[in-house]
């Protein structure tokens, strides 16, 4: 028995040692980071710097976020505690409230951060103050950003997306990575010597980008235009092949980083005029003339235009009532002239079921699709009950007016579709996303089409439309210096009043280049008073631009 008992204790002391080893190796592989936080928990505290978040990007990948630096101060309380004389020179310099900052300061001991710009930065620098440094970062949005209401804003309290792609796409945008400004103390809350202050991330995720259809310099270039000519309404610019929005633009717009004053404003800043329902006015007249053509009637037929038609008890003026009517005028110059009581006539005889087809076909009464990429849209409006319809009603519909109501959006496609021959795309505003090194993890566009009327019907719907801009109403759109447009008027009466005159929105859609369509693009100035007069110069400034810069 005595013989066995060292090695008995010797078994017992290596079987103990295999415990203590077990136990480290499990304290260490499995409950190791765990344990360093709940360690680091007790004797640190930390501010969040920012809540990190994935890009949105043009179509070539240019950044509409994150495109300026920004600079935060951070004040280290466990140095600068008690310094009044410091404190109150910090204040001065940032502009901030110095008995506001000596509370923060006395009643914490993680560090206070005060955003700053690059003048006070650099001032507060030379102060060369202990326990004051400084952190830049990106700042997602500034007064530069263009396509706003595409883009939308986050909540300031946690940065959440609110609207636009940023509130559709939140959950993909939101980049799961903790940045924070710690610092590690004792128990008597004294700096941790080797750790002290120091910033701490932690990635939790891969980072995600939202690629979008637009194009950073046409949408600056539609914004810097209407800014110009200080438009209050909507520009869109779509590519007519693909289908896809290189540039929506709704002014006035806001400012993203603080849209509590634009809340209740009586401007509407963040109202996106560019996706809103309104009366088109006489833009309709290319739904009634693409009918006429499909249905294979006379488009060669004439009309005694005297001024104005009555239907039942009401009169219908035409743009040229005071000069007593256009006369006799055909089919292609009433739609270069915008005659109302051609086009009146030629919308009773085709009847209000044929006519609304055809505005359905070119979507209008539903909507594009971009509400399932994250911006919302009205559908307009087309009269669901054709079988009550009267005589008047038909009139008015053939004007785009009454209970007849259409997007800028959907008007730039209804252009988009003639141009290109007659087929319709489905719209895009996002186009994928995408990780950090830029590969697509997921398609967004959808690439489909579907022909609505003959490549004959095109051709001679951009016949009559280069007709608008060469002699007819448009020609202020006229660009022949710079390869030429096709397009419609339109001037369109709400039944409002402002100031004792009526509220008339102005419209001007069209394709340029005239032999070559690429793009298509719609104006409209909310009140405008007359598309020729104020949309129009607006289309082929944007035009103009475009080509001037290689597009």
């Amino acid at each position: 028995m005595h013989k066995n008992r060292p090695i008995i204790l010797c078994l017992i002391f290596f079987a103990l040692i295999g415990l203590l080893i077990v136990k480290i190796a499990y304290l260490q592989l499995y409950s190791g980071e765990k344990l360093s936080r709940a360690a680091a928990s007790q004797r640190s505290a930390s501010t969040e710097l920012e809540k990190p978040r994935g890009d949105i990007l043009d179509r070539n990948g240019i950044p509409l976020t994150h495109r300026s630096k920004t600079a935060s101060v951070v004040l280290k309380p466990l140095f600068i505690r008690g310094k009044d004389d410091k404190i109150d020179t910090i204040s001065r310099i940032l502009k901030v409230d110095a008995a506001k900052i000596k509370r923060e300061v006395d009643a914490k001991r993680e560090p206070v951060i005060i955003e700053a710009d690059y003048e006070k930065v650099q001032k507060i620098l030379e102060q060369g103050i202990e326990g004051v440094s400084v952190v830049y970062s990106l700042k997602r949005y500034d007064d530069n950003t263009v396509g706003r209401h595409i883009l939308g804003y986050l909540n300031k309290a946690d940065q959440v997306g609110e609207a636009g792609v940023e509130k559709f796409f939140n959950e993909v945008l939101r980049y799961k990575e903790d940045s924070l400004f710690s610092v590690f103390t004792d128990a008597r809350q004294n700096l941790i010597q080797g750790l002290g202050y120091r910033i701490n991330k932690t990635q939790n995720g891969s980072k995600q980008n939202i690629r979008l259809t637009m194009d950073y310099h046409i949408q600056k270039i539609v914004e810097e235009v209407m800014d110009r000519n200080h438009i209050k309404g909507a520009v869109i610019v779509e590519d007519i092949y693909s289908g896809d929005i290189l540039a929506m633009a709704s002014k006035p717009d806001f400012k993203p980083n603080d849209v509590f004053p634009y809340l209740n404003s009586h401007n509407n800043e963040l109202f996106n005029r560019a996706v809103a329902s309104y009366n088109l006015g006489s833009i309709f007249k290319i739904i009634d003339a693409a009918c006429k053509l499909e249905d294979g009637r006379n488009d060669r037929s004439w009309y005694e235009c005297t001024g104005s038609i009555t239907i039942g008890d009401k009169e219908f003026k035409c743009s040229a009532y005071e000069k007593g009517g256009h006369g006799w005028i055909n089919f292609e110059d009433a739609f270069s002239k915008s005659c109302n009581p051609y086009f009146i006539s030629m919308g009773l005889e085709l009847g209000a079921e044929e006519v609304l087809r055809m505005a359905k076909e070119f979507g209008l009464g539903g909507s594009t699709g971009i509400r399932d990429q994250g911006v919302d849209e009205a559908s307009g409006n087309l009269p669901a009950n054709i079988k009550r319809l009267l005589d008047g009603d038909i009139a008015n519909i053939s004007i785009g007016q009454g209970n007849v109501m259409a997007t800028p959006l959907q008007v730039a496609d209804i252009i988009a579709t003639v141009a290109n021959g007659g087929i319709k795309n489905k719209i895009n505003i996002v186009d994928c996303i995408i990780d950090s090194a830029g590969s697509i993890t997921k398609e967004v566009r959808r690439n489909e089409g579907k022909r609505i009327i003959t490549k004959k019907t095109s051709n001679k719907l951009m016949q009559m439309m280069e007709m608008v801009t060469n002699s007819g109403t448009g020609t202020k759109a006229e660009m022949a210096d710079y390869g030429g447009a096709g397009g419609k008027t339109g001037s369109a009466e709400t039944g409002q009043f402002n100031h004792g005159e009526k509220v008339v929105h102005a419209w001007f859609a069209g394709y340029f280049p005239r032999k070559s369509p690429r793009y298509s693009v719609a104006v409209f100035v909310e009140d405008g008073k007359n598309g020729g007069q104020t949309a129009a110069p607006i289309f082929a400034e944007v035009a103009v631009e475009m080509i001037k810069k290689g597009y």
